[in-house]
């Protein structure tokens, strides 16, 4: 297939490693592709269960035709190798708990005016959710869906923790693995534009995009979500929201 036309040299050659490998040890459905034909710059949000989702995400996207830009934690940046290939192909490194966090929504920002799409995953780390169900989102996804009023495409993938598992470092590529990924409609956030970014109006705007993502996950799953949303804080804290 030809390469997305916002593919620079070093994510095409990215691509010619990495597809032939997710070709060899998945099989892959892809369904809801029509929801990512936008006419500007936009976001891609997904469900986040394992350290290969990553892969499996962007391998979709770039199938639709599109080079996403994915928002991935700056520590990825200073590994050796893989430090190199994501500043190459034009990731977003996210400063967390630092006053370089800006600098993210920032760079995300500019993305999609450029006509980009930026992809992310709203839990911010992989779902502590025991039933591997989407856990409560954080506010960086509204942030920037209300600050660019750009389009949020709800994405559900199920099937790459079989290849590896949620904390695992055994890595199984045999049989080959089903991996199912699903788009959904933009998220209807258009009467929260507008209105002041407070923590009732970015809490409102993030639950609607988990929402939509654990509605396509339910489809694929063939079963409900829990009626509670999952709720993980890093100083130990978690629980039901």
């Amino acid at each position: 297939m030809p390469a997305p036309q916002r593919s620079n040299r070093a994510y095409r050659n990215v691509a010619r490693v990495v597809r032939p490998l997710l070709f060899a040890v998945t099989r892959r459905e892809w369904r809801g592709g029509e929801h990512l034909r936008q006419p500007g710059g936009f976001i891609a949000a997904s469900n986040h269960m394992t350290n290969i989702d990553p892969l499996t995400f962007a391998h979709f996207l770039y199938d639709q035709g599109l080079a996403p830009k994915i928002l991935a934690k700056s520590s990825l940046f200073s590994v050796p190798v893989l430090g190199t290939v994501l500043r190459a192909t034009g990731q977003i490194p996210v400063y967390r708990d630092s006053a370089a966090a800006g600098r993210s929504l920032g760079a995300a920002v500019e993305a999609i005016e450029a006509g980009e799409c930026v992809a992310v995953f709203p839990e911010g780390t992989l779902t502590r959710e025991p039933a591997l169900w989407p856990m409560s989102g954080k506010t960086g996804v509204a942030r920037l869906a209300l600050t660019t009023r750009a389009p949020v495409v709800p994405i559900a993938q199920w099937g790459a923790q079989s290849l590896l598992g949620r904390y695992s470092k055994i890595f199984r590529p045999v049989p080959r693995k089903l991996v199912t990924v699903v788009a959904g409609p933009p998220v209807d956030l258009s009467d929260l534009y507008g209105r002041p970014q407070d923590s009732q109006v970015l809490r409102e705007a993030t639950e609607r995009v988990m929402a939509a993502i654990t509605a396509l996950l339910e489809e694929i799953r063939g079963e409900e979500a829990p009626p509670e949303r999952y709720v993980w804080r890093r100083t130990g804290g978690e629980g039901v929201a």
